[in-house]
Formats: structure tokens, C-alpha cells, sequence
């Protein structure tokens, strides 16, 4: 299109095209802010939880909480977490779980510690080194102390009795 003023070609938008970078692009923002937040290295998890199982009672709670270690039930390295100091595994609703690896976060980032934090309560998680709590409910957000940083969250699914925990 000729603009009549200085017969230069106007400029047009291009909305097929702007939206199309704007999709293509959005994907790289979104990981790359969710890898900053997770600070904790990456380790191979992949294990099932039979909720009619005694050692998994906890889960049939909303808001119940187990630890899970390699020891469990032999799950082995699939549920050691990092450093192996294995995984909570908590209820946040009748079908929706929550899994987060044991190690604290702020600690490994400030002082290069692999420390094993511990359920205090229904609701949170501590560290006993430099004593952030976490809460449970909230994907493991720091809700007092130090820590600023979220715990590792793992994915999981559940379907009707089993859980499945897992990161690849």
C-alpha cells in the first residue's frame, strides 16, 4: 500500500505472522522460567503407590503425607530423589497429589549441602539446617525462613488407587 503523503509504502501489520512468532517464542519463556526455579539437579523418578498399600495409610487422607525413599516398598534409585534423600508424596485432594524431592533448596544453592528436609506437620515441610518451612499444599513454596526458592516438584497422576511419580 502507497502512502500519498511521501509515497512511501505504509506498513502494515501482520497478524498471522505475529502471532505465529509470538507462539513459537512463548514455549522458550515458559521453560526458561521454570528451569530457574528449579535448582535442584535432575534424577531419574519413576515409581507407583497402591493407596490400599499399609505403608501409604497417610495418602488416603486428604492432606496426608508420606516419605518415600529408596527403601520403600524396593522401589530402589526410582524414588531415591537427589543425593538420595527421597520424596514426600502428599494429598492436596480427593484425585490430586503432589510430589516433591527432600532436598532443601536454599541450602544446596547457598551452600552447596545436600540436606534432607522433614514433614513437620499436615500442612509443611522444614529444614533442619537453616530451618525453611515449605508448605505442602502450595507446590512447596518457602511460607518461612530463608528460602526463596520452591521444592523440586515431581509429576504425578492418579487413578483411583495408584499414584504415579515421575520426571521423565
Amino acid at each position: 500500500m502507497l502512502n500519498l503523503r511521501n509515497n512511501q509504502p505504509e506498513m502494515t501489520p501482520r497478524p498471522k505472522l505475529i502471532i505465529f512468532i509470538i507462539l513459537l517464542l512463548s514455549p522458550l519463556f515458559i521453560t526458561s522460567c521454570y528451569k530457574e526455579n528449579d535448582v535442584i539437579p535432575d534424577t531419574y523418578i519413576d515409581f507407583y503407590i497402591s493407596l490400599d498399600d499399609v505403608a501409604f495409610l497417610e495418602l488416603n487422607a486428604i492432606g496426608g503425607s508420606v516419605t518415600i525413599s529408596s527403601s520403600t516398598n524396593n522401589f530402589g534409585t526410582r524414588a531415591a530423589g537427589y543425593d538420595n534423600n527421597g520424596i514426600i508424596v502428599y494429598r492436596a485432594s480427593e484425585d490430586e497429589f503432589y510430589a516433591y524431592d527432600r532436598t532443601c533448596p536454599h541450602d544446596f544453592v547457598t551452600n552447596n549441602k545436600s540436606v534432607k528436609i522433614n514433614i513437620v506437620d499436615v500442612l509443611f515441610a522444614e529444614c533442619p539446617d537453616c530451618k525453611t518451612r515449605y508448605a505442602l499444599p502450595n507446590n512447596g513454596t518457602p511460607s518461612s525462613g530463608v528460602g526463596r526458592y520452591p521444592l523440586k516438584n515431581y509429576k504425578t497422576a492418579f487413578t483411583g488407587l495408584i499414584v504415579h511419580v515421575w520426571n521423565y
